[in-house]
């Protein structure tokens, strides 16, 4: 886990990480933390993870979105949106930037946070010309998936921030690659809350000799490669008196994925299961877990399999290296379905292997991918960089 292109600056200890954001009288420094939307996609999950767990005797929280729609917005309390209207270029989107500015300023924020593509490219920004002290973006994937001139915007965003956090080696290698200095990059990977590594009860009924490998992926980007596992499924699947593939996600894409099932001749041994909010009791219900992507930064998919001990067969790209190896899972080159569907028929014909694997994998991820883990280190960045800037506050009235 050692990552020698991008670093947290400033790892202080505990104490230090306590007192120094604190300004003038004891006053909390405000911090403004922005996403697109609380829909269930995984920057999403870590925006709510990061909300839900900052410490608030250390930072005053405030909550901003493009867009205030979403199952994650249950439990947040107050935040403001900021709707662009459709367009980054309309009159809406100016008006938005305007309040946005107006926003800051009045609650004297002291470190605005984005946390995606979008809140990279308004937030950063008008948050520097609002004279915010700390300004802060994210990358959550490794790049390849925007147009050029989506990258390029939002490259030149990230030159006005301070630092970004990438939530993988890879996606901060590739951030330095194209010209983002090293010192400006952090690493800070996800976190899961404690359910995700407590037992649960499967939300599918176990079957005595049923074997399951299950998929948990939106299915609105062509690069999760939902036909991938299809087409794997096709060939394992008359091999085995018992299996099932179970797919947990919702999208455009469902009904055409849904008729390729069909033409595959899998019917019933292929499940739909749409949107699923309770993850730990669908990873209670299969096997094994499956993630074919042709691109990924770092899933929380994976993270999640590994927390609940079921082993994963990913394919060899971006972030994925870092979390599975030979001893937590299995690795296959992204686009070839007969070396996924031999290595997802390896797994399901030894039981004590996948024991192995899931077990190392759950050990991997308690040491790696707790909330508390990624909460200290946010915390430890966003001290940091208050006191570098000398942030001060002022005593409230």
């Amino acid at each position: 886990m050692d990552n020698p292109t991008a670093t947290i600056p400033g790892n202080n200890s505990e104490a230090e990480k306590r007192l120094a954001p604190n300004g003038a009288n004891g006053h909390l420094p405000p911090v403004f933390l922005m996403v697109n939307s609380l829909e269930t996609g995984g920057s999403e999950r870590q925006f709510v993870a990061l909300a839900q767990s900052l410490d608030r005797g250390a930072y005053s929280l405030h909550l901003g979105c493009l867009a205030k729609k979403g199952a994650f917005l249950d439990g947040l309390g107050p935040m403001a949106a900021f709707g662009l209207g459709g367009s980054m270029y309309s009159a809406q989107s100016l008006r938005a930037r305007v309040q946005l500015a107006r926003h800051l300023r009045r609650n004297e924020i002291a470190l605005a946070h984005a946390f995606d593509f979008y809140t990279n490219l308004i937030l950063i920004p008008v948050a520097r010309m609002a004279g915010v002290p700390v300004v802060l973006g994210s990358q959550r994937q490794i790049g390849d998936l925007l147009t050029k001139a989506q990258f390029s915007a939002q490259l030149l965003s990230f030159r006005w921030s301070d630092t970004v956090i990438c939530n993988s080696q890879a996606a901060a290698e590739h951030l330095r690659e194209n010209g983002i200095p090293t010192h400006k990059l952090a690493v800070i990977r996800n976190g899961l809350p404690p359910s995700a590594f407590a037992a649960a009860t499967p939300c599918l009924p176990r079957v005595p000799g049923l074997l399951r490998v299950g998929m948990i992926a939106r299915m609105n980007h062509r690069s999760k490669n939902h036909a991938g596992l299809l087409r794997a499924a096709a060939r394992v699947a008359p091999r085995f008196a018992s299996v099932e593939f179970v797919l947990a996600g919702d999208g455009p894409f469902r009904a055409e994925l849904e008729r390729e099932a069909q033409n595959l001749g899998l019917g019933p041994q292929v499940r739909f299961l749409g949107d699923r909010r309770d993850i730990p009791a669908l990873l209670a219900s299969v096997d094994i877990t499956v993630l074919p992507s042709s691109s990924e930064s770092l899933s929380n998919s994976i993270i999640e399999s590994m927390a609940a001990g079921v082993p994963v067969v990913a394919t060899r790209v971006g972030g994925n290296v870092e979390l599975v190896n030979s001893d937590r899972g299995t690795l296959v080159t992204a686009g070839n379905d007969l070396e996924l569907a031999t290595a997802i028929e390896s797994l399901l014909r030894d039981e004590p292997l996948r024991q192995r694997l899931g077990q190392n994998a759950r050990d991997f991820a308690l040491a790696n991918f707790t909330i508390d883990r990624m909460r200290r280190d946010h915390e430890a960045l966003y001290a940091n960089l208050l006191k570098r800037k000398g942030w001060r506050g002022k005593p409230r009235p």
